[in-house]
């Protein structure tokens, strides 16, 4: 089907928005993976030969409103732009930079937070802890093991308004504290069971507790391995004498900052989600049965949580951030 002279024109070489797609492209090859497909480039649509009335928006106004949206703030002290924003200041209507920004995958009304680890063995330490996961030793258990402390025991001071055909559930803002507790966790990679226990305390010997409540719920024949972070209950001396004497069990820490490499953590964010966050507790022991309660259920009918990034592309997204930002680049 013929297109109109517009459309054939968005082909040509000298095409601003051509050499501008070109450059994004090389700029952010995360970002043109995710664009519409399109044969050979994977440019977006908005350079097809297409029937119907000609673009009124040319190539060198598309590649302003994207110029702007990537390399500039707006003038009027807002950190981010906004639709009305992009509309005001490169003249297009507001559905239009709506559909050009969707089209192209920009969200600036979006951002996420990141922390880059300064851990010296880094790079050491993720590829042990991936590797664990990837490729877990022969005749060994792997742990991902953590505390989750001051989970907190919430009263409502009011019933919860119950969901309706409408309206969602609603629970009051303000509430009644009746104490905390730190819930232990050890999260079997292969199964996806969790050997959970709650106590009052966040120390040393509460950990030693849990661990060796871990030695007598393994199998004899099974070699331990623990993935730890770096909190100074798990390096304590009586910790470090107890794990010596016991040559099975292998500690394996994640970098600093870096607590997203332990799959324990993905287990407290489901339990928060599912059980702690909308509950309404009038004791730390009514909290603590219900935690149980979850623990014993999820245990029933489990699955694991399977990892399949490497550590090679885990350091290559890395080696990309740390190309944009100056001075935190990792050196091997």
């Amino acid at each position: 089907m013929a297109g109109h002279p517009v459309g054939r024109q968005a082909f040509a070489h000298g095409s601003k928005l051509l050499q501008f797609l070109r450059g994004l492209v090389v700029a952010y090859p995360r970002a043109s993976a995710g664009l519409p497909n399109f044969p050979a480039c994977k440019f977006p649509r908005i350079l097809e030969l297409r029937p119907g009335k000609p673009r009124s928006i040319d190539d060198e106004r598309v590649a302003e409103l994207i110029q702007t949206t990537l390399h500039s703030k707006p003038t009027d002290g807002a950190t981010h732009w906004s639709i009305r924003s992009l509309a005001a200041e490169t003249g297009i209507s507001g559905t239009s930079v709506h559909r050009y920004i969707k089209l192209f995958g920009l969200q600036p009304h979006r951002s996420e937070s990141f922390k880059l680890s300064t851990d010296p063995f880094f790079l050491e330490k993720l590829r042990d802890v991936v590797g664990l996961y990837l490729n877990p030793p022969d005749k060994a258990l792997v742990l991902c093991v953590d505390e989750k402390g001051q989970v907190q025991a919430l009263e409502r001071t009011q019933p919860l308004l119950p969901m309706g055909f409408g309206y969602v559930e609603g629970v009051t803002h303000d509430y009644k504290r009746h104490g905390t507790t730190t819930l232990f966790a050890a999260l079997d990679v292969l199964t996806g069971q969790v050997l959970a226990e709650c106590k009052p305390r966040h120390r040393h010997q509460e950990f030693l507790r849990f661990l060796r409540a871990i030695e007598a719920a393994v199998p004899a024949d099974l070699d331990v391995h623990l993935i730890v972070d770096n909190y100074r209950t798990h390096k304590h001396a009586k910790v470090k004498a107890w794990l010596a004497a016991r040559p099975r069990w292998h500690l394996h820490f994640v970098p600093t900052y870096s607590s997203w490499l332990n799959l324990v953590e993905r287990f407290f964010a489901l339990i928060t989600d599912r059980a702690i966050r909308r509950g309404s507790f009038r004791s730390v022991r009514e909290l603590i049965q219900h935690i149980d309660h979850f623990v014993a259920h999820h245990n029933v009918a489990c699955k694991p949580f399977i990892w399949t990034t490497t550590a090679d592309s885990i350091i290559a997204k890395l080696e990309r951030l740390c190309a944009r930002i100056s001075g935190t680049a990792h050196k091997p």
